[in-house]
C-alpha cells in the first residue's frame, strides 16, 4: 500500500513525524510531500497566481512551496511514481472541529484527496480543552489502530474521515465516537490590533479558549469527553433540505 503523507503545519512540524510513525505501522510505502513553510487556515486553497517548487529532501521526502492543496496535486500528478492508495494529512497541532473544518489547510489536504479519488483521513490532536499541556501521545498510541479499522471500509465517493484525539493521556480515552460536525455557540475568533514602531497599526487574528455547551453526538462534545471523534465529511456541499423553499421562492416570479 502507497500512502501520501502531508499536513499544514509544514515539513519540519512534529506531528509530521508522528503521522509519518502511523503510516509506517501499516506500510513500507510512505511519502512525505508536506509545505515548506506553516500553512494552518489556508483552507482549501490552490497557487494558482504564482509557480510551484519542490525541494527532495530525503528518499521519499519532498518539501513544497505552496499550500496543502498544492502539496495533494504536486504529489499525485509530478513527484509519486504513482497514485497513493491512501492519503493521511496532519497529524495537525490543535482540533479541527465545528467551524475550523473550512479553515483547515489540514483537512483540505484530504479534501483534494478525495477529489482526485483516493481514501482521505485527516488527523488532529486536540489541545486547550482539559489543560493538560500539549502531547501527541493520543494520537500516535491511537492513530494506527484508527486507521487501520477505517480502511477495512468503502468511503464512498466524496468522503473523507476527520479524526480528532482528545487532549488527556492515551489511557484516559473514554472511547471512539463516531460524530457530526458541531456549531460552536460562542464566537471564538478575534483581533489583536497592536501598534508597530512607526506608530502604524496592524492586526493578529487568533481564538478565544471558551468552552461552549454542545450537543451530543457532534465532534466538539467528543472533544470535550475526552473520546476520539471520528466524522464523515462529504465535499458535496448542496443542502438538500432548503432546495424546495429555493424553488418556492423563485417560481414566485
Amino acid at each position: 500500500m502507497r500512502i501520501l503523507v502531508t499536513n499544514d503545519d509544514g515539513i519540519h512540524a512534529p506531528g509530521l513525524e508522528t503521522l509519518e510513525r502511523i503510516a509506517r505501522s501499516i506500510s513500507d510505502d510512505v511519502w512525505i510531500v508536506a509545505p515548506a513553510e506553516e500553512n494552518s487556515g489556508a483552507g482549501h486553497s490552490l497557487s494558482l497566481s504564482e509557480p510551484i517548487r519542490y525541494r527532495k529532501i530525503s528518499d521519499k521526502r519532498f518539501e513544497v512551496a505552496g499550500t496543502p492543496t498544492d502539496c495533494v496535486v504536486m504529489a499525485a500528478r509530478k513527484i509519486l511514481p504513482g497514485d497513493p492508495d491512501l492519503v493521511l494529512s496532519g497529524v495537525n497541532r490543535g482540533q479541527n472541529i465545528a467551524d475550523d473544518v473550512t479553515y483547515s489547510g489540514t483537512i483540505a489536504a484530504a479534501m483534494e484527496g478525495t477529489q482526485l479519488g483516493f481514501k482521505s483521513i485527516a488527523m488532529s490532536q486536540v489541545t486547550g480543552i482539559h489543560g493538560n499541556g500539549f502531547s501527541y501521545e493520543v494520537a500516535e498510541h491511537h492513530g494506527p489502530s484508527i486507521v487501520a479499522n477505517l480502511l477495512k471500509m468503502d468511503f464512498g465517493p466524496g468522503v473523507l474521515m476527520n479524526v480528532n484525539f482528545p487532549d488527556c493521556r492515551p489511557e484516559d480515552v473514554q472511547g471512539v465516537e463516531v460524530t457530526r460536525q458541531g456549531k460552536r455557540d460562542v464566537n471564538l475568533l478575534t483581533v489583536d490590533e497592536r501598534v508597530d514602531l512607526r506608530g502604524n497599526n496592524y492586526y493578529w487574528l487568533g481564538f478565544k479558549r471558551e468552552r461552549g455547551n454542545p450537543p451530543l453526538g457532534t465532534d466538539l462534545w467528543a472533544a470535550f469527553n475526552r473520546r476520539i471523534s471520528v466524522t464523515p465529511l462529504h465535499m458535496n456541499l448542496t443542502q438538500l433540505e432548503a432546495m424546495d423553499s429555493v424553488r418556492a421562492v423563485l417560481d414566485q416570479r
